[in-house]
């Protein structure tokens, strides 16, 4: 399978680092044998029909510090064109996640199904903002849309819950979605304030600079979207979710939980009444009661009742992992 990469940050390098470790393994036990024909950063593009060399293609990202540096006097090609002009049959899109119009990230998904190439998203802005239409768009050109690396890392939630629980009708799910917020949290459980919790997250790379997207809800609004539509079937975008991040919990409230028997988690909920991201005391007997960075979601089920899956929920070889699960989904499904 001929693939296109757009977007080399920590989550492209992976992807290609594990296709370096496991191409044997991939090709004896799933008959795929990948070949990187085209990636893009922000600053370049290196083409190459047969295959890139994925070692000199690593390489030429830590050097130059972009994947033009593959050839001397490469000519730079803009992302759209090198979606729409190389031939390869998967696009696999890793650039930053953008919730406001979730640009360039639409655009690089709409012109690769245009041009009839599956597509494999790690992003989440595209499908917050316009989970329904890019679906629409995807069954119009006869390719498949792929996302499992969006929730949970390599944790497969997404898979779980559309595979191991189709014989039964899921009613209900809760989790807790976002690693960073959890981490602050469980640090405030153990008497840090959120100021303290948040610098030691920050000094741990578990926080970004500008936190805004985890402590505000909306990294777990984004995932309850897509799990929402992906999941139950529903029709919703981020303006449907009810949003409220941890800046206001106070040590005072974990510690008022704690003496219920209870810790504060930021819980994204759907249910038939509601969808929603807010701080919520949860039982710490409860299975999805996890500390750390850890994610975890319960499903609810007409006759199964309730399970748990509890895994890492970042990590760009986790996300990785999930990447090359879709792409073997897609290999299976059009060579079968």
């Amino acid at each position: 399978m001929r693939v296109v990469i757009v977007g080399f940050g920590v989550v492209g390098q992976s992807f290609a680092k594990l296709l370096l470790s496991r191409s044997a393994d991939l090709y004896n036990r799933h008959g795929i044998k990948p070949r990187i024909v085209a990636c893009v950063d922000n600053s370049g593009s290196a083409i190459a029909p047969p295959g890139l060399d994925l070692k000199r293609l690593l390489e030429a990202k830590k050097t130059k510090g972009t994947v033009g540096g593959y050839e001397k006097g490469s000519t730079k090609f803009d992302s759209l064109q090198v979606i729409d002009k190389v031939d390869a049959e998967v696009m696999l899109e890793c650039t930053p996640t953008n919730l406001n119009d979730g640009e360039p990230a639409t655009s690089h998904i709409t012109t690769a199904m245009r041009s009839h190439k599956h597509v494999i998203c790690v992003n989440k802005g595209p499908l917050a903002l316009a989970f329904p239409s890019l679906i629409e768009l995807a069954n119009y050109n006869g390719v498949m849309l792929r996302f499992s690396g969006t929730v949970g890392g390599g944790t497969p939630i997404l898979e779980f819950a559309k595979r191991c629980l189709k014989g039964d009708r899921i009613t209900s799910f809760q989790g807790i979605l976002n690693g960073t917020t959890n981490y602050i949290l469980s640090k405030m459980e153990q008497g840090r304030t959120y100021d303290s919790a948040m610098k030691d997250a920050k000094e741990k790379g578990y926080a970004e600079a500008n936190p805004s997207l985890d402590v505000d809800g909306f990294d777990a609004a984004a995932k309850l979207v897509i799990m929402a539509n992906w999941v139950m079937g529903m029709k919703v975008t981020m303006k449907d979710i009810q949003r409220t991040g941890i800046v206001n919990v106070t040590l005072s409230d974990v510690k008022n939980a704690a003496e219920r028997g209870n810790a504060v988690k930021l819980l994204a909920v759907c249910d038939s009444r509601q969808l929603h991201v807010a701080p919520t005391e949860v039982a710490k007997t409860d299975p999805i009661c996890v500390d750390g960075t850890l994610n975890a979601v319960t499903f609810s089920s007409e006759h199964s009742g309730q399970q748990t899956i509890i895994g890492r929920g970042a990590g760009g070889m986790e996300t990785a992992s999930a990447m090359l699960r879709d792409l073997i989904e897609i290999r299976e499904a059009t060579f079968s």
